[in-house]
């Protein structure tokens, strides 16, 4: 008979869920559990087969299974349970978890903390009002590489991609190493949304072509996808007629970008953040509810696993803190804001309590366009504190800075800090 009370329950053992466990653990938390709905530990990373996953964290350069390996390793040597094939249904604001398993059926687990690991999921076809008929070969990057990796399954042999995310560059060469023609991959953006390093190891050393500003205006077949128009789109991103070129394939796969998973985070009434459409939280990673933290693509999404293990490990050791109470969040005190000023689209945290923030504080964010030779420029209420010239920022990689707790200490009243990115 399992126990219905833990000091620390985590939804999601994916790399955020299992980092958090183990600093839960070492940081003093004793009764730890994790919650996962699939029948392995690891997450998305067990069919990342690519390497490129560890450089921060291990200084090696891994697989997603090599990487997940290492901290399933760790949470089964500090004798973390993990239920696997475990659903959870809701969680409420008094931190009971609602779950069912084939051996429990539906139980309830009372938590001290919780923490909200459960990852990111593809952007749907259905979102994105794609002109055509339904036929087979349309596929998200995301599944089309489980088919590969997992299944041995090809998905297809003449394939076309629409959006640059990430999972569809590597798609673009894994399908080209396993024999298929990508032909191109398609962008509506004037700018990849994914790492440059994997546009120039997935595209451009296979010579597939990128076309930014273009779309998908056309799926031709019925049964089975046999061609894809697209065209080129002006500012507003509308199709310009005229522009369209047609090419001839039988797969079309889909990297149009992901969603954090935040139905149970809704649920529960977490505020949400408009811009990530993950939890809002402070300096610690607390969510709007006391006692329940988030990290990893289920608060915004990363673009490199080693920055999702280091923000779990922040999410772990401040729930065993809270649950242990030796921090206190101190509620009468204003947080001091963070405001995603010019070219910023987001900020994480949201805000920051000076009185519980470490000595060095990570701000984690992403402007909202191309920038070359600007100054990122970080304000305390109007007062700039730092101007760093910067050659490029893009959109597909994440920035962050570091904000020292001395510089929001009560002698300078900080009431906000806001990011911009400037001309000087």
């Amino acid at each position: 008979m399992m126990n219905r009370y833990y000091d620390i329950v985590i939804i999601g053992a994916g790399p955020a869920g299992l980092a958090a466990a183990l600093a839960a653990k070492k940081e003093g938390a004793e009764r730890v559990i994790i919650l996962e709905r699939n029948h392995e530990p690891g997450g998305i990373l067990n069919q990342c087969i690519h390497n490129g996953f560890g450089l921060h964290t291990f200084s090696e350069e891994l697989t997603g299974p090599e990487y997940a390996d290492r901290f399933v390793s760790e949470v089964k040597k500090e004798k973390i349970p993990i239920l696997l094939d475990t659903t959870v249904l809701s969680v409420s604001q008094k931190r009971v978890i609602t779950a069912m398993n084939s051996s429990e059926g539906i139980f309830e687990l009372e938590a001290g903390a919780a923490v909200l690991c459960m990852g990111c999921r593809e952007r749907p076809r259905g979102s994105l009002n794609l002109p055509g008929f339904r036929p087979a070969g349309i596929f998200s990057a995301g599944t089309a590489q489980r088919l590969v990796n997992l299944e041995g399954c090809m998905p297809g042999r003449e394939v076309v991609i629409l959006g640059s995310g990430d999972i569809g560059l590597i798609m673009a060469r894994r399908m080209t190493l396993e024999g298929a023609k990508v032909k191109a991959v398609a962008e509506l953006m004037p700018y990849s949304g994914g790492l440059k390093r994997n546009i120039v190891q997935c595209l451009d050393d296979y010579g597939i072509p990128l076309k930014l500003s273009h779309t998908v205006v056309d799926i031709g077949g019925k049964e089975r996808v046999e061609s894809v128009t697209l065209a080129r789109v002006d500012e507003h991103q509308k199709p310009i007629p005229g522009t369209e070129e047609k090419i001839a394939c039988d797969t079309l796969l889909l990297s149009v970008g992901l969603i954090p998973e935040n139905e149970l985070s809704r649920e529960a009434g977490i505020e949400i953040n408009p811009v990530t459409k993950g939890p809002i939280v402070n300096e610690q990673l607390q969510t709007s509810i006391a006692g329940i933290f988030a990290c990893g693509n289920v608060l915004h999404v990363h673009d490199l696993v080693d920055y999702v293990s280091e923000e779990a490990q922040t999410a772990g050791r401040n729930a065993a803190r809270f649950v242990k109470r030796q921090e206190q969040r101190v509620e009468e005190k204003p947080a001091v804001a963070l405001v995603a000023g010019r070219g910023v689209r987001y900020t994480v945290p949201s805000m920051i309590h000076p009185e519980n923030m470490e000595e060095n504080q990570k701000i984690r964010f992403r402007v909202d366009a191309v920038y070359r030779n600007v100054y990122l420029n970080v304000y305390r209420n109007n007062e700039r504190i730092r101007h760093r010239k910067c050659r490029i920022l893009t959109p597909g990689e994440m920035e962050e800075i570091s904000l020292k707790k001395e510089e929001l200490s009560e002698e300078f009243n900080p009431e906000k800090i806001s990011i911009a990115v400037e001309e000087e």
